[in-house]
């Protein structure tokens, strides 16, 4: 039986490998892991409605509070009884606190170690949030999984400019702890608090961060500060450092990633949960991911290619539609391209990790990612 205060369960270690099967349990149901989770930014995922993503499998979608904070406001979703009754969604939510967003959108901002000044990006209002601010938004959003304010670098950084993003980071972190243990004591239900380990690419900073979050005890442990513009083999490095630091009973998060290779190499080092804009993104822009590669039907070549997208793929569009009825309704202008390409790109994504969880409980997951990366970087179909 599990305990009241334990939230995440390894429910099967591989055998020969560090990828593991897991149940992270929040207020709003149970997620299995490893897990993708689509991102609904704005509180909704691009193109797509709540339905479609039950019909895929969606088990947890992730939102931004620097987003909601701008638009629509925090008073018109209290109004509306929290982010889940507002958007019509009932399954688990994470919400990201905006740091990146802060740090890469904001027209201009002011780090203080109180918290941050920044101009909005929509219309130039100031405003100030401190680490205890975000947790309060968020509480206020009722999101299951809340995430702390946090300083993310990019990429390359100088390692004395690293060193003083995770001192912050870290400071931040015990004061957003502080804060959710406060209205814990009111809350009816809990709000899983996850720490973000920062450091850069330099691996002394990243151990001295995930050793002092690890040492607050939080929900679960987040690696932020990568997908931000390096290598993969370095993303990959950073990931596998990062790991080794981090209680093997607490979830594991890999912040922003990523495509699918991405995700079938960083479940291989023992990460439990992903979230990615790349699925509706590459959707819009008529990309669609098969097991093949990429294929972007956009092109002249499928004018009369009256395939689906992938011939292996059940999702709704794959089961009705060719790639030349696709080509067709891009090159037309049709909106039903971009939500049919997009369906199938969280389609596929959400199956993937089916096929990952699967493996793993068959303790031949080095099989599988060894077939999955052969046939996805083979290019076949790609353009």
């Amino acid at each position: 039986m599990i305990k009241p205060d334990v939230h995440f369960t390894c429910i099967h270690q591989h055998r020969d490998a560090p990828s593991r099967l897991g149940r992270l349990m929040t207020a709003s149901g149970q997620i299995e892991t490893p897990v993708f989770m689509p991102v609904g930014t704005q509180a909704t995922v691009k193109t797509l409605s709540p339905r479609d993503l039950e019909e895929c499998g969606a088990e947890i979608m992730l939102s931004n509070a620097y987003h909601l904070f701008l638009r629509p406001g925090m008073e018109v979703i209290r109004k509306a009884g929290g982010l889940h009754r507002f958007m019509g969604w009932e399954r688990p939510i994470l919400t990201d606190s905006g740091g990146y967003q802060i740090f890469s959108l904001a027209l201009l901002r002011k780090i203080t170690p109180r918290g941050v000044e920044f101009q909005s990006h929509l219309d130039g209002f100031k405003h100030f949030l401190t680490p205890e601010d975000v947790m309060d938004v968020q509480r206020a959003l009722g999101s299951d999984i809340i995430m702390p304010l946090d300083e993310c670098v990019h990429y390359p950084c100088t390692r004395d400019h690293a060193a003083v993003a995770m001192e912050r980071t870290v400071t931040w972190a015990q004061r957003s702890l502080e804060r959710a243990r406060e209205f814990r004591q009111e809350a009816e239900q809990r709000q899983l608090l996850f720490g973000i380990v920062q450091g850069a690419t330099y691996e002394d900073l990243r151990s001295e961060c995930a050793s002092r979050l690890v040492e607050l005890d939080f929900d679960g442990y987040a690696i932020g500060g990568v997908s931000v513009g390096e290598p993969q083999e370095v993303m990959l490095a950073v990931a596998a450092q990062t790991v080794r630091h981090l209680p093997p009973e607490k979830a594991r998060y890999m912040m922003g990633v990523g495509l699918p290779d991405d995700i079938v190499r960083a479940v291989g080092l023992g990460i439990d949960m992903f979230d990615c804009v790349a699925p509706t993104r590459y959707g819009r822009n008529g990309t669609a991911f098969t097991r093949l590669g990429k294929v972007t039907v956009r092109n002249a070549r499928f004018s009369q290619d009256f395939r689906p997208l992938d011939e292996q793929c059940q999702c709704y569009t794959c089961r009705t539609f060719t790639r030349a009825y696709l080509r067709h309704l891009f090159n037309t202008g049709e909106m039903l391209g971009l939500r049919l390409v997009s369906l199938h790109n969280i389609y596929f994504y959400l199956e993937m990790m089916r096929q990952i969880r699967q493996a793993i409980r068959e303790n031949r997951f080095a099989s599988f990612e060894q077939t999955f990366l052969q046939n996805y970087n083979s290019q076949q179909g790609s353009e």
